[in-house]
């Protein structure tokens, strides 16, 4: 079995394949001054509560954006998988051909991302909006070539930015609203955070496709936390929430050593 985990600035979002099948799904928030003994001791016991022995586990694959906790996963993989993790990072066999001016600054919860889509529609142009932390639209051909995107603050970080920065703006449930003109300060920053996204990313896709896939439309795919929050829209041909652990687990099948 394979314990996939994508580390986030908000969360850490892990999965088990047994094959490749994604038996296990599970979240927790991400505490940069975490130890290793912390996080060794919660994925042994959320995997045992999910179904799932320690022990049956035979390869750890990490996308982190939280350099700050990479030491602490190694090292919990090492004590209490006994296993050394295969960590996304330049160099490491993706299948893509990375176009960024350079590479090294693409983050790894992006290519991650694209190597599931790759996987799940090969031979075809893709866009991927995930709903993380930040808000990231990219753009891949269906010649596995990663052309870059965009990097927005995400619809929690908006708002609370907009909490902590004025002195009167309330923190809120980030819903579908009703209506277009919220008659609340809660409604009026609830359907500014919704329609403001839902506006953004028309507009963000209507301009790649047009810039770089003009003569074949792309499939386009929301992912992240977020992303069914805007079904209703329909912003997405296709909805996939674990993208990123499809990615990773492909990631993990391509850096095996050879037999």
């Amino acid at each position: 079995m394979i314990l996939c985990l994508d580390v986030g600035n908000t969360q850490v979002f892990g999965g088990v394949f047994e094959g490749e099948t994604l038996r296990v799904q599970f979240r927790r928030t991400s505490e940069l001054r975490s130890s290793s003994d912390e996080l060794g001791v919660f994925f042994r016991t959320v995997l045992r509560e999910n179904g799932v022995e320690p022990d049956a586990i035979t390869e750890v694959s990490i996308c982190c954006v939280v350099p700050d906790l990479l030491y602490s996963l190694r090292a919990c993989c090492q004590k209490y998988f006994r296993l050394d993790p295969l960590i996304l990072r330049p160099g490491t066999k993706t299948g893509l051909k990375i176009l960024y001016r350079d590479p090294k600054e693409v983050g790894a919860d992006r290519i991650a991302d694209s190597v599931g889509a790759v996987k799940l529609f090969p031979d075809r142009n893709i866009i991927i909006a995930d709903f993380g932390t930040a808000t990231t639209l990219c753009a891949v051909t269906k010649a596995k070539e990663f052309l870059g995107g965009n990097i927005i603050p995400g619809v929690r970080l908006a708002m609370e930015a907009l909490e902590s920065k004025t002195a009167q703006l309330p923190s809120v449930e980030i819903v579908p609203p009703d209506s277009s003109v919220g008659r609340s300060t809660v409604e009026s920053i609830q359907a500014g955070l919704y329609w403001s996204n839902v506006g953004m990313v028309r507009e963000l896709v209507r301009r790649i496709t047009d810039e770089v896939f003009p003569d074949e439309a792309p499939l386009v795919i929301g992912t992240g936390g977020f992303a069914q929050l805007f079904n209703r829209e329909q912003l997405f041909d296709e909805v996939i929430p674990d993208l990123i652990l499809t990615g990773m687990y492909e990631v993990t099948r391509m850096n095996r050593p050879p037999a």
